[in-house]
């Protein structure tokens, strides 16, 4: 067996809503932010959910959360369907995430459900495909850190013959 590496991941979250008050008041700040990283070919537009504020047109946290955990997911799926000689030919997950807002403005995440939808090249390899996706959620870091439940639901068509 392998021994444990430690990975670091970093990550520069840049505040761009600044109006010209700072955070003076609740109102008169914008919360709009970027996310980059060295080496990264975009910075990633980010802001609050509009519920607290934010700019729909940007990504909030919460989705960014739910985003990566389909991500790794499917990272791993298409790893493991490549070794088993699964060959996946298209590839979609339409994930959401369920989140609670406390009384007190606090909230956490419930769960995520992910609903990934495969096609594949030999209809005798649905059930192979199919079990792939227990196995990638154990071997994905992101799921098995998460403290709520992350629950997959595939489902893994043949391309026609």
């Amino acid at each position: 067996m392998a021994a444990e590496r430690i990975h670091e991941y970093r990550v520069t979250n840049r505040w761009t809503g600044n109006r010209g008050e700072g955070t003076s008041g609740y109102r008169a700040y914008s919360r709009d932010h970027e996310l980059s990283g060295a080496g990264k070919t975009a910075a990633i537009a980010g802001s609050s959910d509009a519920m607290f504020r934010g700019d729909r047109a940007r990504y909030n946290p919460e989705e960014l959360l739910v985003g990566a955990v389909s991500a790794c997911h499917m990272l791993w799926v298409l790893h493991l369907c490549a070794d088993a000689g699964v060959v996946v030919t298209e590839y979609v997950d339409e994930a959401w995430g369920e989140m609670v807002e406390h009384a007190d403005g606090s909230g956490e995440f419930r769960r995520v459900v992910l609903q990934p939808r495969m096609k594949i090249g030999d209809a005798s390899r649905i059930g192979d495909a199919i079990a792939v996706h227990d196995r990638a959620h154990e071997l994905c870091a992101l799921a098995r850190s998460m403290n709520f439940a992350v629950v997959h639901e595939p489902v893994v068509t043949a391309e026609p013959q």
